[in-house]
């Protein structure tokens, strides 16, 4: 019989909200992070990818060793975007459904600080914050580490260069004897070096396999285009995939207005998601999302951090990422509890030799997605542009007596014939004319 929570050592009202959320069997993570951080005997370093329940990992045993006589701060959540510590956050209210006296905040940059500022003046026990707006708490004493007994760093390699330049400052807010908690779902060089730096020489390492909850479940598939046929190649798999929810990563901002420009154009339900867009666009996009108003995501890699969203049924990789763990974190958008899910990365017939390398250092296989043919191609376009016209709203401020002249060319026409002759001259509008220009690729780092 598989673990469950108890087994670890998680207590009973804290299994009683796990079990609501039909959270019952621990994934490895889990397993092995749990009864180390119960004991509250070690700094620890968590290696696992996205979707693997990490949250859990370290959100249930902090909750279970919060002091709620104490009405001061006792932990600490550090994470790269609002978005991802409005989940966490989330996340952590619905673990505590039945310990109503634990009392958790979140402060993250891109929303006023005031109202922050006066959430923290009641008590509070756990905070979730991202990196700056905590520096700027702190600098206006507006929050009180002093006390604090542990400090998460959650998708650590997300937010590297920030941590090297602020951990110092927030480490000084803290007591000596605080405990460190890194997660991340890879181990570079510059993570090393943060855990050298501020984690104790005892820390403990724990890992878990690439196959994991989070992973199993998704095909990973690539296919070749010419840039030129690039756009109608996503369209045609779009058009295959409606109804589904899905993401769309692009590389840079510039991309991702672009294309979302173009599938709005042909009527696809999507929004676009970047970190220039105010928080307040932002917030609303994702809320669409959650609540299935739009079913295309078009993204940058950070902005889509802390989508959780369980029915996202794939992922295409528009621009191949530049380092392996944002496809990684890419990637397990897709087949969340364990749901099936298909990661499609579009490669130029340049980028092709470049798969070897994510198969090797992930460990992962991926296959060959057959590319539709021109005709397929053809017939996706004309389907696209007919919705187009169906979704076209009537102008009502055209002149009537021009409307009149109008209808009287296509009187004598039946619909069948007026929809012949549409086509064909959508057709030969159409014919040869290309639909994205080609785009120069820069080389992978």
């Amino acid at each position: 019989m598989p673990k469950q929570f108890s087994d670890l050592g998680i207590s009973a009202p804290l299994v009683q909200a796990l079990t609501e959320m039909k959270i019952v069997v621990p994934t490895e993570i889990q397993q092995k992070t749990i009864p180390l951080l119960l004991a509250n005997e070690t700094d620890l370093v968590g290696l696992a990818k996205t979707g693997t329940g990490k949250t859990a990992a370290f959100g249930l045993p902090i909750l279970q060793l919060i002091d709620t006589d104490l009405p001061i701060l006792q932990a600490v959540v550090l994470v790269p975007t609002r978005e991802l510590g409005h989940q966490i956050f989330r996340n952590l209210e619905d673990f505590a459904k039945f310990l109503p006296q634990v009392s958790i905040a979140t402060t993250c940059g891109g929303i006023p600080i005031k109202p922050q500022i006066e959430r923290l003046a009641l008590p509070t026990h756990i905070v979730v914050a991202t990196p700056g707006r905590l520096i700027d708490l702190i600098q206006r004493k507006a929050i009180n580490l002093k006390e604090t007994k542990f400090l998460v760093l959650d998708e650590a390699d997300e937010m590297v260069t920030i941590l090297k330049e602020s951990l110092d400052e927030i480490v000084a807010e803290l007591p000596k004897e605080h405990k460190t908690i890194l997660f991340s779902a890879t181990m570079p060089g510059t993570i090393k070096q943060l855990v050298q730096n501020y984690l104790h020489k005892n820390v403990v390492e724990v890992r878990a396999n690439m196959e994991t909850v989070g992973n199993q479940g998704i095909d990973h598939e690539y296919i070749v285009v010419d840039p030129i046929e690039k756009l109608d190649v996503l369209m045609h798999f779009l058009n295959s995939k409606e109804g589904e929810r899905g993401i769309i990563f692009c590389k840079t901002k510039a991309a991702v207005n672009k294309l979302a420009k173009n599938l709005a154009i042909n009527r696809f339900s999507s929004g676009a998601l970047h970190g220039s867009l105010s928080q307040g666009i932002r917030d609303r996009i994702m809320e669409q999302f959650r609540e299935g108003h739009i079913n295309i995501l078009v993204a940058t890699d950070l902005a889509a951090r802390g989508i959780d969203v369980k029915e996202i049924s794939y992922v295409v990789n528009y621009h191949l990422p530049d380092v392996y763990e944002a496809y990684v974190h890419r990637s397990g958008r897709t087949a969340r509890a364990g749901a099936k899910g298909l990661s499609l990365t579009v490669l130029q017939p340049e980028e092709v030799k470049e798969i070897a390398d994510f198969e090797k250092e992930l460990g992962i296989k991926f296959t060959e997605f057959k590319k539709p043919s021109s005709l397929s191609i053809e017939e996706n376009n004309a389907l696209l542009w007919a919705k187009q016209i169906f979704k076209t709203k009537p102008n009502h401020e055209v002149d009537a007596e021009l409307k009149t002249k109008i209808k009287t060319v296509f009187h004598h026409l039946t619909k069948d014939e007026l929809i012949e002759k549409l086509l064909a001259n959508y057709l030969l509008q159409n014919k040869n004319e290309p639909t994205e220009k080609p785009v120069k690729r820069q080389k992978m780092k």
